[in-house]
């Protein structure tokens, strides 16, 4: 039955008022921001919550050390310098992540390098890994794509077989296991981000795990600009004696992480409950591809993919264009779908113009002066060029949301989906779908 549908002027299936916000803030909240403020202290790498922080995130994950950062992106850059990454090295990612998963490598003066992804999880393809290693690669980042674990037991054999350091970005996936053992805890070193928009939020900020002592050290001296710390007065002496930043948490955004991380479980579950649901009932679609956890994995939907094929849907359309008419149309019945990455990483222009330090091409030109050329060609990149070209995300799947929720996003796509003519007519509307900030504590 044809009904009206709300980019054609219909009513939409879901209020912006039925989507309750991130992240939900508690009694346990404000308790320890309290005790920041009652405290006086607001800063220090031993500060009370930084310190209690490190402690916590390290028993959660199994970790023998933790150091607190201020992003997720500092984290990597402070793991990167940890292993001595410098000038000609070549760091292998995977080519669709968020860019700090590469540019991480650029601040360490090294060449970034890119491996497609797996069809089905989206994470960095094992099978297409060993060709991208050379004499100058020296660490591999796999990353644990919106909250899915990668395939670590083949890419491990593979860093141990050529003698590479493993470094985790796992900044999207707090608390998703691979086969029983947490995230962050598989490499030399594990990344987290705790930006207001992950499963565990500060606000803003991150987390180092090492289970070596020498990487805790030098990560300790790579975050505080470098300086020594004298051994029996324990104070800093203002000597570096490496190149270090000014990479130290604070204690406001480590209170609100504290405070987060005792419901962090809780609160991933149901995400996983939400995403199972959607799952089942979107699956039903023809035309609608639900996004897969391999079965030895615990994803915990930092975000919830869908992808759109039109053929299956039994409608004649290119895929690309076919995925921004029905991403418009579920956008207007109220639904705030909206891509991320709209294109792999390699394709952006920093990586195709080699927009290096100062207009330099540096440090590309580090290995290009030896006749190594980097050309960042997308047609490398296939399978991450697909995904961005026919997925959405579906916002608001984290709690309090629930199944209530989840059933008005199955109610639009049955709507859109039994409509497909109606969206494809406004496929070329000014409308840019997305949520709002305040969804996800922005302001």
């Amino acid at each position: 039955m044809t009904e009206k549908l709300a980019i054609s002027g219909g009513t939409p299936v879901l209020q912006r008022s039925d989507y309750k916000n991130w992240p939900i803030i508690t009694d346990d909240d404000r308790r320890l921001i309290n005790e920041v403020l009652d405290s006086g202290i607001m800063a220090g790498g031993t500060a009370p919550q930084v310190s209690a922080l490190e402690k916590e995130w390290a028993e959660y994950t199994g970790a023998k050390h933790c150091l607190t950062t201020t992003s997720g992106t500092a984290a990597l850059h402070m793991a990167l310098a940890a292993v001595d990454v410098g000038p000609g090295d070549e760091v292998i990612t995977s080519a669709f992540t968020f860019l700090a998963s590469a540019s991480c490598a650029l601040h360490q003066n090294a060449i970034p390098v890119f491996v497609d992804i797996d069809a089905r999880t989206y994470n960095m393809d094992p099978a297409k890994l060993e060709a991208a290693i050379n004499e100058r690669t020296k660490v591999i980042i796999p990353v644990h794509i919106q909250g899915l674990p990668a395939d670590m037991d083949p890419i491990m054999e593979i860093a141990r077989k050529h003698n590479l350091y493993l470094i985790e970005d796992a900044c999207q996936a707090h608390g998703a296991t691979y086969k029983g053992k947490k995230v962050g805890t598989i490499g030399d070193l594990g990344t987290f981000s705790l930006n207001n928009f992950k499963n565990l939020c500060g606000g803003e900020g991150g987390l180092y795990i090492t289970d070596s002592e020498v990487y805790l050290n030098k990560g300790m001296l790579i975050r505080c600009f470098g300086d020594e710390i004298d051994e029996v007065s324990h104070r800093r002496q203002y000597n570096a004696s490496i190149l270090g930043y000014m990479y130290r948490n604070q204690e406001l955004p480590a209170a609100l992480t504290r405070a987060q991380l005792l419901h962090l479980d809780e609160y991933n579950e149901v995400r996983i409950a939400n995403a199972d649901y959607l799952s089942a009932e979107l699956g039903k679609i023809p035309g609608v591809i639900p996004p897969y956890c391999p079965p030895e994995c615990k994803h915990v939907y930092f975000m919830y993919n869908v992808r759109f094929d039109p053929q299956a849907a039994g409608v004649d359309c290119e895929p690309r264009r076919f995925r921004i008419a029905v991403e418009k149309a579920l956008y207007k019945e109220g639904l705030l779908a909206g891509q991320w990455q709209t294109m792999p990483v390699p394709a952006q222009d920093i990586f195709q113009q080699k927009l290096g330090y100062g207009g330099s091409s540096y440090p590309w030109v580090v290995n290009e002066a030896k006749g190594i050329r980097y050309d960042y060609r997308v047609d490398d990149y296939p399978v991450a060029q697909d995904l961005c070209d026919t997925y959405t995300v579906l916002h608001g799947i984290h709690a309090p949301n629930g199944l209530e929720l989840m059933g008005k996003f199955v109610e639009a796509f049955h709507k859109v989906f039994s409509n497909l003519g109606q969206a494809l007519d406004h496929a070329d509307d000014e409308i840019y779908p997305g949520p709002d900030g305040a969804l996800y504590g922005a302001g």
